[in-house]
């Protein structure tokens, strides 16, 4: 199968808010815009994220709560710009503090309106005990 397109869709209770929220801390610009559903992206990168009314008809009723249980990676190219400007500045919540992990990630989290959690994430080297596992150039 030949995908077009592929991005995460976010169900919520307060679809207004939790695009506002993508908007103002993570750079993204509104594609497509109603009260229950909010298309984004990312021009820079071509990233996208949508935000959906967890109770719309769309969505089958026995689905229809709002998304637990889900990380979102952003992988940036200086985490420790981002983390000053995001937990420092804006003092968003912090889960994990920044840190540095043996296979191959500096990152901290943080978290959206919804508790959904974004991984903050710069690639840096993995330990050599971690060299064997990737399966492409790193």
């Amino acid at each position: 199968m030949r995908l077009n397109s592929f991005y995460p869709v976010l169900m919520t209770k307060n679809v207004k808010e939790t695009s506002a929220f993508y908007l103002q801390y993570f750079g993204f610009s509104i594609v497509f815009e109603a009260d229950w559903y909010m298309s984004l992206k990312q021009e820079e990168t071509g990233s996208e994220l949508a935000i959906l009314q967890a109770d719309h008809e769309t969505v089958p009723s026995s689905f229809g709560k709002p998304v637990q249980g889900l990380i979102l990676n952003f992988e940036v190219e200086n985490v420790d710009e981002i983390y000053q400007q995001l937990i420092k500045e804006k003092h968003l919540p912090l889960h994990l503090d920044l840190r540095d992990e043996a296979f191959g990630q500096r990152h901290f989290i943080t978290s959206d309106p919804n508790g959904v959690l974004i991984d903050v994430i710069t690639v840096i080297p993995p330990d050599e005990s971690f060299q064997d596992q990737y399966k492409e150039e790193i």
